[in-house]
């Protein structure tokens, strides 16, 4: 066995670091007879430091239908709902709230790395806001009874109002005017932070698309004047178009209603879904978009471009801006030094991005019935790596398994911690290549009778083009380097 693992490692490893691949028999404590130094291979059955083992993951080891009786409950009200608490994604907690598990938070960190980007691209600075907000701040700007029971309201020992923050419009200004006046050189000025909130909704429904706490990013700029301030709202939105395009989801930016927020301009970011709770009017002829709710019961012509017509659909809001004014810089006093060394205030804007209901959106628009589908740059792992059944035809080969996705890692930097070893060997290859599938590595790399061969082949099975491939070593990471990581 020691002499055909040999081969099998020159035929497919031969540029492998030579800690990874050097034979106990060429070790020089051999031959001064000292015991030999293990292998990987020797120790493929201990969890590896390096590289995540599916059988240690936490999240279900045989994935199961667990939307199945839920759905006949009415409960499972959505593809994306379903997938995620089936596959060990996302676990309920109380209603409207889950526990957002490993493999869910690897990609909600690549997410939030994706949004840190684009945010410090355009000039923003991150910050981090208390969750419990003071009633007081609320009353202030005349939104604490106008919330209503979307509030989630409560008292300190002392007696004192708070709430659990849905928005931090009143907070961030009152940030802001607390730090005295500002000099006009230091506008625009624009703050974030990616946080829990918490709405208390009647009837939380589908999964993270709608619950009472969950992710976002909002942020908060100040300008000196008004068109400063639309220039600055233009390049905020521009930014959620770059992010939403390297997600690779298509979006639609679309006029909407100012609601609660207030202010005198707002626009949603939404993701065209049947399940989409949204109606939208998008005009055939020219680039016009808006939420039915801002439009004249009714209409169908194009306000616009006067000749197309108006088509509705549904969809998801991902994200929402808005153009505030001095809506809240008034009330709190936010104001700056203008150029006459004046006092004046400053003009606001609002941008929100909902991190994981883009996660479930993404999910829910891109996924089959049966599997999810991430965006690439999403995905917790890139690359999953299946050796055979043990005890197989082909288990000389098994060994090897923890050594190529090992050196996956050394071969291509930017896939290092991305690639996952299913070393659950006592079930077959089918069954965890449908785990693989129903989990969504992008890349599925399965060593069987191929890799036995004079030129040893890999089996490669892209998920998001459903196309399988047998590579050899260099095709395959000729194949693996054009994976984008975040």
């Amino acid at each position: 066995m020691e002499v055909i693992m040999h081969h099998l490692r020159q035929r497919i490893l031969p540029h492998l670091p030579r800690t990874f691949t050097t034979s106990c028999k060429s070790h020089s404590s051999c031959a001064a007879g000292h015991a030999p130094k293990p292998t990987l291979v020797d120790s493929i059955s201990r969890p590896s430091t390096h590289l995540p083992l599916v059988s240690r993951l936490f999240q279900p080891s045989n994935l199961r239908d667990v939307g199945q009786e839920s759905r006949a409950q009415g409960e499972m009200t959505c593809k994306s709902q379903r997938l995620m608490q089936q596959a060990g994604l996302i676990h309920p907690s109380n209603p409207g709230c889950y526990y957002i598990l490993p493999a869910t938070v690897r990609s909600m960190e690549k997410l939030v790395r994706l949004i840190d980007q684009e945010m410090q691209r355009i000039g923003g600075q991150k910050l981090d806001m208390p969750s419990l907000c003071s009633a007081e701040l609320w009353r202030r700007s005349e939104r604490w009874d106008l919330m209503g029971k979307e509030l989630f309201r409560l008292r300190d020992r002392h007696g004192a109002e708070y709430c659990l923050g849905p928005t931090h419009e009143e907070a961030v200004t009152e940030l802001l005017a607390s730090q005295g006046t500002l000099s006009y050189r230091q506008l625009p000025l624009m703050l974030y932070q990616m946080t829990r909130k918490f709405r208390d909704e009647p009837k939380p429904r589908f999964g993270l698309l709608r619950g009472r706490e969950f992710y976002m990013k909002d942020m908060y700029t100040f300008d000196v004047s008004e068109e400063a301030a639309y220039h600055t709202y233009e390049s905020v939105c521009q930014a959620y178009n770059r992010l939403f395009s390297r997600l690779g989801l298509r979006i639609v930016q679309v006029q909407a209603d100012t609601g609660k927020i207030g202010g005198k301009l707002s626009h949603e970011f939404q993701l065209p879904a049947d399940i989409g709770e949204d109606r939208l009017l998008v005009c055939g002829s020219c680039s016009f978009s808006a939420n039915v709710e801002t439009m004249e019961p009714g209409r169908t012509d194009c306000p616009q471009c006067q000749v197309g017509t108006l088509v509705e659909s549904k969809g998801i809001e991902v994200g929402h801006t808005f153009y505030l004014g001095t809506k809240y810089s008034h009330i709190f006093n936010a104001t700056f030094n203008n150029t006459q060394n004046k006092p004046a205030v400053t003009e606001m804007g609002c941008f929100g991005l909902g991190v994981t209901r883009i996660l479930a959106a993404a999910i829910e628009v891109m996924s089959t019935e049966e599997a999810i589908r991430w965006p690439g740059l999403l995905a917790p792992y890139q690359v999953c790596v299946l050796p055979p059944k043990r005890g197989s035809k082909v288990d000389e080969v098994a060994g090897l398994s923890e050594e190529v996705a090992l050196f996956l890692g050394e071969a291509l930097p930017s896939l290092r911690g991305e690639v996952v070893l299913d070393d659950r060997t006592q079930m077959t290859i089918g069954k965890r290549l449908k785990d693989a599938s129903q989990l969504g590595y992008p890349y599925v790399v399965a060593l069987g009778q191929k890799a036995t061969e004079e030129i040893p082949r890999f089996e490669v099975i892209c998920q998001q083009t459903g196309e399988t491939m047998f590579l050899s070593r260099d095709g395959l990471v000729d194949l693996l380097r054009r994976v984008e990581t975040v």
